[in-house]
């Protein structure tokens, strides 16, 4: 061995490692003894003085939640000086060495130091586990640590001199807690409204419109929009979006159109004009005007795109902000707007026709009159429901909230011309605004809803008041037919829960959404260039500081496009705006053409109309059953995603104009399936396709009148309220209601009700029963027999 190599590994070994025997604590000789360390003065180099501002700034700042840092795999490097090591001593015992790094661990005072350097206890664990790995699995060690750990073996060493070497490789692992100072700085959102300088340069003037639904708040806000030189309309809804567009250009007022998927401009040059009407994500907050209009406030609360309303309520350059939504908003937005200096004024109105509760159910789908809309909270209701009213002889109109917005619109048409035999609507809440609609009595099928809690978790829960308020408020428009409207209840149990709800006053709004920008994530990734980006945003969430005011919305759609995509080799700022895309992740065609696209994409292959049209295997033909148009709509669904990523990737999704028209064809076709959506009903129950339940054969009367009943059993459950059982409301059973939910087909229920009443037989003939009492089993062999 060279004297220049012998000379290169004496200096690089740490001239007192040995805990002298002094009377000071064990933990405070290692903390000088590590505060003097090479290994910890490079690192010090390297962080600056953001490290001593990390650790000051903890203490006072909440502990940030460790069990969502990943750790990074080390990669295995090739050590230049790893032979040295075990020239200068001789090959270490793993046994030995084992044992030596287990009481390392046991180490409470090696515990404590980690702690003080951000590691608790389950980090600490993780970082062991990797050190250890690492020293045993490692082909060759920096000269250092090999000798540090053959002195240690030899009992010429101690145990604690392990410490700088492990919390060296910690730190490797745990890269986040050398820069946390930084992203709690990053991830502070306690300010929104300083992330808009330009709204706070202007003097801007607040209105608040308040009512109920069908009070004339958006016509009176929207006559003072037309008005101005300039403005803009931010709505919840394409349609809506759409509708201001359309009545703005007929009012003699240019207005252009911009929604996530579409930009029409009124100019054939492409120049802007005065006004726009947008869906609220697409408003921009550095254009100035002399009016905004921001529809639905009360949305700001939304668990998932409450940010939007937020940021355009923040951050709109407009010398007048007309916002409209629920009374319960006014209170919040006051206090809102005493952080800008702005204050309120406040216009209230009264609904312009009054709606009544009705003292009796409808009961019977016979009991129908025109006028009506049933409101169902499922797919397979509505579907179920309108074959239900085909039998009885009667036309009805579907809408949903999945269909195109061209088809909700020509089933809404078609069922607000008097001319047209069709009278009855069937339609989930996506009629609680964007349409207009001439209805007389609204019908609530049931007061059971699916929705997602703040942690994002999806849980079956009753209407509230506001969601109650916003559909019964459809009832008898002041533009429609009827001059006054009704609400009821299918069944005669619901009623009286109904008028509970909207018996109450609306729960005021207390906090307003936010969400993590891209110029923040980027941020992040610059302090984390190897966390992927659902860590990224785990890691935000986590750290991130709001006040009482705001929260951050619900991220588990981004995180679930983030992880589908995670392989695919994107720049970050790419890969975030192809994870905020609207996508319907239930839909696995929608899901799988999602990541097609991504692939496409970070291969800097164009996304063209040919490549398009072979993806989604056009053109498509009329759909002959339920899961065909469904398959449609998912279609639709894609051509949405190809239109949306034009706006943002125009180079790499070209086709924009022709994709476009493709999906006005589709558009069409789907209506056409609409139109005759009891056909494809009956195709669907002749090929036994899953859940789609109706009634059929010479007992279709009695039974479509029950076949209802699964979600009014379960809404008047979730209210701990029993309903009446019977020999007719055989369908309110958990059989009908898995079938109806596709868990069940319905020849396996025939086999478990054989195998049933086999067993109810054999066990009546030895007087045992498995379950239930003797009134049941009678009822079973009843029903049998």
């Amino acid at each position: 061995m060279s004297l220049n190599l012998c000379i290169l590994a004496l200096s690089r070994i740490p001239v007192k490692h040995r805990v002298p025997n002094v009377t000071a604590p064990l933990s405070a000789t290692v903390h000088r003894l590590w505060t003097t360390h090479p290994v910890y003065v490079q690192e010090k180099g390297l962080c600056g003085d953001s490290q001593r501002r990390s650790v000051s700034s903890n203490s006072s700042s909440r502990p940030p939640d460790t069990s969502l840092f990943v750790p990074i795999t080390v990669k295995g490097e090739t050590v230049g000086d790893g032979s040295i090591g075990l020239e200068l001593t001789q090959p270490l015992d793993k046994g030995e060495l084992l044992k030596v790094l287990n009481k390392f661990y046991k180490k409470k005072e090696m515990q404590k130091l980690a702690a003080d350097q951000g590691f608790d206890a389950r980090l600490f664990h993780q970082a062991f586990i990797s050190f250890r790995k690492y020293v045993l699995e490692m082909t060759a060690i920096t000269a250092d640590l090999h000798i540090i750990l053959h002195d240690i073996c030899c009992g010429a060493g101690h145990v604690d001199d392990i410490y700088p070497y492990f919390i060296r490789h910690a730190k490797q692992i745990f890269p986040m807690l050398d820069c946390m100072d930084d992203l709690r700085k990053i991830s502070d959102l306690r300010v929104p409204a300083n992330w808009y300088p330009e709204a706070r340069a202007i003097d801007r003037k607040v209105i608040f419109h308040a009512g109920p639904t069908n009070s004339g708040k958006t016509y009176h806000a929207i006559q003072r929009y037309l008005a101005a030189k300039s403005g803009v309309y931010c709505g919840p809804l394409k349609l809506l979006a759409h509708e201001i567009s359309e009545k703005t250009n007929n009012a003699g007022v240019p207005c252009d159109l911009v929604t996530g998927e579409e930009r029409t401009f009124v100019d054939p040059d492409g120049r802007q004009a005065g006004h726009v009407a947008c869906t609220i994500e697409m408003c921009s907050v550095n254009t100035p005007y002399e009016v905004a209009v921001i529809d639905e406030i009360q949305m700001i609360k939304d668990p998932s795109r409450g940010w939007a309303w937020t940021r355009a309520l923040l951050g709109l350059c407009a010398e007048e902000i007309h916002v409209c939504g629920e009374t319960a908003a006014i209170n919040f937005i006051k206090e809102l707007m005493y952080t800008t200096g702005e204050e309120v004024e406040v216009h209230n109105y009264k609904r312009l026709t009054p709606f009544s509760i009705l003292d009796q159910a409808v009961e019977s789908l016979d009991n129908l009159r025109p006028g009506d809309c049933i409101v169902c909270f499922s797919k397979n209701d509505i579907y179920s429901i309108s074959r239900q009213i085909e039998l009885r002889g009667q036309e009805c109109a579907v809408i949903y909230g999945s269909l195109p917005p061209g088809t909700k619109l020509s089933q809404a048409k078609k069922f607000n011309d008097p001319d047209d035999p069709c009278k009855i609507l069937v339609a989930t809440d996506a009629i609680g605004m964007g349409l207009n609609l001439s209805i007389k009595r609204i019908i609530f099928n049931s007061l059971v809803k699916p929705t997602t809690n703040e942690k994002g978790e999806k849980e079956m829960d009753t209407i509230s008041t506001s969601q109650a308020l916003q559909i019964a408020g459809r009832a008898g428009r002041f533009s429609s037919v009827y001059n006054e409207g009704e609400v009821t209840t299918m069944y005669r149990d619901d009623l009286p829960i109904l008028k509970e709800i909207l018996g109450q006053t609306v729960e005021p709004i207390e906090t307003a959404g936010l969400h993590p920008t891209a110029e923040q994530i980027e941020m992040f990734a610059y302090h984390l260039p190897d966390a992927t980006l659902s860590n990224l945003i785990d890691i935000f969430v986590s750290l991130s500081q709001v006040d009482g005011l705001y929260f951050v919305c619900n991220i588990d759609d981004f995180k679930f496009l983030a992880d589908m995509i995670q392989h695919i080799p994107l720049n970050l700022r790419s890969r975030y705006v192809f994870c905020t895309a609207p996508i319907n992740r239930k839909q696995p065609f929608v899901c799988t053409s999602f990541l097609k696209f991504a692939r496409q994409f970070s291969r800097d292959e164009p996304l063209t109309f040919g490549w398009v049209c072979r993806h989604v295997s056009w053109p498509l033909a009329p759909p002959k059953n339920i899961k065909d148009l469904v398959h449609l709509e998912a279609v639709h669904d894609v051509l949405d995603l190809y239109l949306w990523l034009s706006y943002r990737f125009m180079d790499m999704f070209p086709d924009a104009n022709q994709v476009r028209e493709v999906q006005k064809e589709l558009d069409t076709i789907i209506q056409q399936g609409v139109r005759s959506i009891t056909r494809l009903i009956r195709a669907s129950e002749s090929q036994g396709a899953p859940g789609v339940t109706a009634a059929t054969g010479p007992n279709a009367t009695q039974t479509s009148q029950n076949n209802t009943a699964g979600p009014r059993g379960r809404g008047t459950k979730a209210l701990n309220h029993r309903s009446p059982s019977g020999p007719g409301r055989v369908d309110s059973s958990l059989g009908s209601k898995l079938v109806q939910d596709g868990l069940l087909t319905p020849e396996l229920l025939d086999q478990l009700q054989r195998e049933w009443a086999k067993r109810l037989s054999q066990d009546g003939g030895s007087g045992k029963a498995s379950t239930g009492n003797d009134k049941t089993k009678g009822k079973n062999k009843k029903k049998k027999k």
